[in-house]
């Protein structure tokens, strides 16, 4: 069983999540960016004393082209589409484990119904659900879908996809579990694939699809953030190899044939890092 104190540790996750939805409702407001940028086209037209008049009205007029642009629900599938372009395909192979990681109430049952037809198709024999909140829940949707206990495991403790990766090897990587089926959705795939690469996992992606219940501007948010994930990523090293630290564990880590508990208070969002 994990170490409870790792539960219980207080982190940033929910008021990055809170900060960056905030930001990206302002930005995504048009009432509130579009007469900027007008007036940052129009009025150096009019101050003609103004030194690069030209050339500050041209990068007005090029913001709001951009602003628009991305916008467009076009913009946001190709955004996505491109995420996903750099994932290696799915051999059919099987794998020792299936990891599905958690992201709040509203993606749990796509998730789970993937993940439950991997292991009905006998890719792996264990399914091992990471999230705080979502690992118990996960565990008991796939039960209701006749899963056998037996064959579910997983942690309660992670908040963001660096800690999925880092108590998932920590505790699956001693009991020879390196070949892993993650499931996820299509935006949050590349992210997970190369942290859990990073720690020695050999990965095979398995996309679960988006819920179509999310509006577009949730889905917009969700690639807005996988950019920023990557760029923040790549700059902490969280891409090279590295190996799992033994203090990501308690010192009796859970067997395979164990099922976690949750913390009592559970993040249910669909904007969980």
């Amino acid at each position: 069983m994990l170490d409870p104190s790792l539960c219980l540790q207080k982190t940033l996750t929910t008021s990055w999540t809170s900060l960056s939805w905030q930001i990206f409702s302002w930005l995504t407001t048009p009432a509130l960016i579009i007469p900027p940028l007008v007036l940052l086209t129009l009025l150096p037209m009019v101050l003609r004393r103004l030194r690069w008049r030209r050339r500050i009205s041209a990068l007005g007029a090029t913001l709001l082209c951009v602003y628009l642009l991305t916008l467009s629900p076009a913009m946001i599938k190709i955004g996505n589409r491109v995420l996903v372009s750099f994932l290696p395909s799915d051999p059919g192979t099987t794998a020792d484990a299936i990891v599905v990681l958690g992201r709040g109430t509203a993606m749990r049952s796509e998730r789970v119904d993937v993940s439950a037809r991997l292991w009905e198709a006998h890719r792996a024999p264990l399914i091992f659900a990471s999230g705080w909140g979502d690992a118990q829940q996960i565990a008991d949707l796939l039960e209701q879908k006749g899963i056998p206990s037996t064959a579910i495991a997983g942690e309660p403790c992670s908040r963001t996809t660096e800690e999925n990766a880092r108590f998932t090897a920590a505790i699956l990587q001693p009991q020879k579990i390196h070949r892993i089926l993650l499931v996820t959705d299509p935006p949050h795939m590349l992210r997970s694939l190369l942290t859990f690469r990073s720690l020695g996992f050999e990965v095979v992606p398995h996309i679960n699809p988006l819920p179509q219940r999310l509006d577009t501007k949730k889905k917009a948010f969700l690639v807005f953030r996988e950019y920023l994930g990557l760029v923040g990523y790549g700059l902490r090293g969280r891409f090279l190899p590295r190996e799992p630290s033994a203090a990501d564990v308690s010192p009796t880590a859970i067997a395979p044939t164990q099922k976690v508990m949750p913390p009592d208070a559970p993040i249910a969002s669909v904007l969980a890092s």
